[in-house]
């Protein structure tokens, strides 16, 4: 039951040949002083346009609208991809098979979706990979009605999904398990179809009792008077939610112009933690939210609890997600290796670049 995180959105529901290697980098800078922010790159980097170089457009895909996005909206709206000579347009795809389809076509030069939705069709040959994860472990949480306060309380009662035997189906199911419960025995996994609202709105009707979501729908469950009973990164399973797709295609004949794309994510995920206020901004226009909760708990959960400095790949979650697409009948052909690459997030590492970023809170490898 172990697979990687679905596209599911947090409210809404809703590519020059192969350029020569680049010269070696100068020593990273040292670590900043206790309480002061690390620069950010310099023209010491190799990825940064060079002086009066042409930028490259190019265009950016999302799968869907979701505050789980925040550091590809923050990285807009700051402007954080001008200086690695790379100019955005950003569209959206709704669904993963017509956004993997524009990718290998390109039509677009990169995805941006949660690897879920994405794991099937990469592993049963789409010509394509992940590239970046800058989010990884499970976000979901278990929320119920105001009168359940723990999962054994769900024992009677009902937990709603959108379909039976999709993610938050299985999600729903492994906590039950894990807490002694037995699905469609002792707690009804009842299929209610829907997006995240819907689904909330049908437990507040006390169609359902419970269900699994996703920040910052903690926050309106809060004000609401309903109880977050379980966070589903207890459950310690390998996973990855939003990541970079480019095609075989530019990883093979443009990897200056991957090389940069991840460079400029690596950024983002930095300037994310340290300017919240201009990250709140970005979900507030993208998400047309003004609630200052929902703002923070989207925040809270996709810039700071479950970021990965490093954005690179977790091998053992693809492989899981690939299992797990197997034995639900895809059609695989295809190895964790296959449709996920570190090379571009380890070369932030060789060159120095992440270092630079962050000094010494980059932490070990």
């Amino acid at each position: 039951m172990r697979r990687l995180i679905s596209a599911l959105v947090a409210l809404l529901a809703v590519v020059a040949c192969a350029p020569a290697a680049p010269p070696a980098p100068s020593a990273p800078p040292p670590a900043p002083a206790a309480g002061a922010s690390p620069p950010a790159p310099t023209t010491t980097t190799p990825y940064l346009a060079a002086p009066g170089e042409a930028p490259m457009a190019i265009r950016v895909a999302t799968c869907a609208v979701t505050g789980g996005f925040v550091h590809l909206y923050t990285a807009l709206e700051a402007d954080l991809f001008t200086k690695y000579g790379l100019q955005v347009e950003l569209t959206n795809i709704g669904g993963s098979g017509a956004a993997l389809a524009a990718l290998t076509t390109n039509e677009i030069q990169f995805l941006y979706c949660a690897a879920d939705a994405t794991i099937d069709g990469l592993a049963s040959g789409i010509d394509a990979q992940i590239v970046a994860a800058p989010l990884v472990g499970l976000v979901w949480l278990l929320i119920a009605r105001p009168e359940i306060r723990t999962v054994a309380e769900l024992r009677g009662k009902a937990v709603g999904v959108p379909r039976a035997g999709d993610l938050a189906d299985r999600l729903s199911r492994l906590v039950l398990e894990r807490h002694g419960l037995r699905p469609n025995e002792d707690v009804d996994i009842r299929p209610t179809g829907g997006s995240q609202p819907e689904r909330y709105q049908a437990m507040l009707a006390d169609i359902v009792q419970g269900n699994v979501l996703t920040p910052p729908m903690d926050a309106r469950a809060r004000q609401d008077g309903l109880n977050v009973i379980y966070d589903l990164a207890d459950l310690g399973l390998p996973s990855i939610y939003s990541s970079a797709h480019a095609s075989n295609a530019s990883i093979r004949d443009r990897p200056q112009m991957v090389g940069r794309f991840v460079a400029a994510l690596a950024e983002a995920v930095y300037y994310t933690e340290k300017h919240p206020d201009a990250a709140r901004q970005a979900l507030r226009k993208v998400l047309s939210l003004d609630d200052p909760d929902a703002l923070d708990a989207a925040y809270q959960a996709y810039a700071i609890k479950h970021i990965n400095r490093r954005l690179r790949i977790p091998y053992d979650a693809v492989t899981a997600a690939i299992e797990d697409a197997r034995a639900q009948g895809a059609p695989v052909v295809k190895r964790a290796q296959e449709v996920a690459t570190n090379q571009f997030a380890d070369d932030l590492d060789r060159t120095g670049f992440l270092q630079q970023l962050w000094g010494s809170e980059l932490g070990p490898p």
